[in-house]
């Protein structure tokens, strides 16, 4: 069987400004609150809920390294972690516009490449803990991160 993608679904996350932590021996490093969001797909939807953020690392090759961890709730009230600690964002100048309040970018613009977990305990999303997936992003004005994601078949 040949490896692909399927699009399974599109999610949106709603951020805080960064929080600073200033140079850590991983690099400069922030945390990036989630304060809500949601996700379409066919398979799935719902929404961000309870605490929830990316404390991104930002290396001096321009380049930041994420470690998202947040939570998800079907719109048939089952809850889904969604983690992912290996992802890149290129620090692009337009990433930098953005992030200071400017418009957004699109998909290509930047490399922002993720590869994000799912995890939960209901037998109806069970093909979420069987899966791996891929997600491409792009950030909105606001600042929303948005991701496609594709799961690997």
């Amino acid at each position: 069987m040949a490896i692909g993608l399927e699009h399974e679904f599109t999610y949106r996350a709603h951020l805080k400004p960064p929080m600073p932590f200033g140079k850590t021996p991983s690099g400069d490093r922030v945390f990036v609150e989630v304060t809500g969001g949601d996700l379409e797909g066919k398979r799935l939807r719902g929404k961000f809920v309870g605490g929830g953020g990316d404390w991104l690392a930002l290396g001096e090759d321009g380049f930041g390294r994420l470690d998202v961890r947040a939570q998800l709730e079907t719109h048939d009230g089952v809850f889904i972690y969604v983690t992912y600690v290996v992802g890149l964002l290129q620090l692009t100048e337009g990433v930098q516009r953005v992030l200071g309040g400017g418009a957004g970018t699109d998909f290509g613009d930047q490399y922002f490449r993720t590869c994000p977990k799912f995890e939960t305990g209901d037998a109806r999303y069970a093909w979420l803990n069987q899966s791996l997936f891929v997600a491409e992003g792009r950030i909105l004005k606001g600042p929303v991160v948005e991701y496609k994601v594709y799961r690997v078949t």
